[in-house]
């Protein structure tokens, strides 16, 4: 056997030896990491059902507890309902004398544990929460980390689904702020508090997506609340959403404006088509009240009136003004009738007495009559009258009326109104507009408040 072979044979000999070392070592670490937790948490040596001592353990004084959060997600948010669910990370950090620990030389850096109730907890709830639940696929989210200092880190994943009051005045112009608030449920500020973790307590995930909603920006406050059991310590969250009005801008103002230009067309169309401006009128009103059932199903009956009401009950009196106006325009079709028929009968009963006369002249032609003159002297009184009145008129002369003399060109009252609504409607429906929008816009502004 050469030397190359010894070599060989001694290097594989001092591999096993060192892995076998190295393994020797880890257990070894493991039996040290357990003997540290059974002399923090043994029998005996520890009861969690008593809270740590305050600052420098000191017993009088409150336990400080440090919160942070990462939002994962937010799944919806429910108009009707008025609530939204989110999904997030929540971590608790406080600490616990009693669980400080050797470090081994700084080799042993924390202590995990996946029971939370080995240790003590804060009792913290979510005030405003409706549902929740944790997540335990394919184990439970959740650990507990115990720092050789006696620090404890909590962090958990839930789904929680929390009730947001909502302002609706504005819809769907609006923004609404929703809280996410957390309160201890039995310790008081006199022995515990929360407090948010300095830096950035809140983190949000960056590709947060919401389908009618942005999420503007986040605020964390305090609320402490006072009830006659004592102080309770509360962090808050408010998130300010934004309501995305490009889909309401498609699926309901357009399509609005459509229906109400669409019951324009009735005046267009001639005064002898009943039918076809009967069906128009009715099928628009009863679209656009479809419509607007179809809106206000969606929403919570609240008692204020809306923006989207105020635009839907316009676009539907419009649309009811078409139909009105139509059956104004018949009724003034007929009553025009009636005088042409009138005016007719006069003619033919004046064409009548013209020939009556003319053959009773054609027959008594030897007949004298005392005739009263056609011409008055210079010196009549009634004649001096009557050219003093025509002087006056040549003197002042009549100014033209442009609207009157345009309407003069329609010679019945029905096409009359027609031609008026023509241009009628579409001016006051765009007067509307103007003081719709720059209301609503000016006020959404003025009322963003956070």
């Amino acid at each position: 056997m050469g030397s190359g072979h010894y070599f060989w044979a001694i290097f594989y000999f001092a591999s096993l030896c060192s892995a076998s070392l190295a393994n020797n070592a880890k257990i070894n670490f493991r039996e040290k990491e357990k003997k540290v937790l059974d002399q923090i948490l043994g029998a005996g040596k520890y009861d969690a059902r008593i809270r740590p001592s305050g600052i420098n353990g000191t017993a009088n004084l409150a336990t400080m507890v440090k919160v942070n959060m990462f939002l994962r997600s937010i799944s919806k948010i429910d108009d009707y309902k008025m609530e939204y669910s989110v999904q997030l990370t929540f971590r608790e950090q406080w600490t616990d004398e009693r669980l400080k620990f050797d470090d081994i030389q700084g080799r042993l850096k924390y202590l995990t544990l996946t029971e939370a109730n080995r240790v003590w907890m804060p009792d913290l709830f979510f005030s405003n929460e409706k549902e929740g639940h944790f997540h335990n696929i394919i184990m439970p989210n959740v650990y507990i980390r115990i720092f050789p200092n006696g620090s404890v880190l909590y962090s958990i994943r839930i789904s929680l689904t929390l009730a947001c009051p909502m302002n609706l005045k504005l819809y769907p112009l609006d923004r609404q702020i929703c809280s996410l608030r957390m309160a201890s449920y039995g310790w008081t500020t006199n022995d515990l508090v929360f407090l948010w973790k300095e830096g950035d307590p809140v983190q949000v995930v960056k590709n947060l997506h919401l389908p009618r909603f942005t999420l503007e920006k986040f605020l964390t406050d305090y609320c402490n609340s006072k009830t006659n059991t004592g102080e309770y310590s509360c962090l808050k969250v408010d998130l300010l959403f934004k309501r995305e009005f490009s889909y309401y801008l498609i699926q309901i103002y357009i399509p609005c404006c459509m229906l109400v230009i669409v019951s324009w067309v009735s005046f267009w169309l001639d005064q002898g088509a009943v039918p076809a401006r009967v069906s128009l009128g009715v099928t628009t009103l009863l679209t656009m009240a479809t419509q607007t059932s179809g809106i206000n199903a969606s929403l919570p009956p609240v008692s204020y009136t809306k923006a989207i009401d105020v635009w839907t009950g316009v676009c539907l009196t419009f649309v009811f003004g078409a139909l009105l106006e139509f059956a104004l325009v018949n009724y003034a079709s007929r009553s025009d009738m009636h005088k042409e028929n009138m005016k007719k009968k006069r003619r033919d009963l004046e064409q009548a007495s013209l020939d009556a006369a003319s053959d009773l002249l054609d027959t008594d032609s030897n007949a004298t009559f005392a005739m009263k003159p056609l011409v008055r002297h210079p010196g009549d009184p009634l004649a001096l009258e009557k050219r003093l009145q025509c002087e006056v008129h040549m003197q002042a002369p009549k100014r033209p009326n442009c609207c009157k003399t345009w309407l003069s060109k329609f010679p019945t009252r029905s096409k009359r109104i027609d031609v008026i609504s023509r241009i009628t409607f579409p001016l006051v429906f765009a007067l509307f507009n103007l003081v719709y929008w720059s209301t609503y816009l000016f006020r959404e502004e003025e009322d963003e408040t956070f």
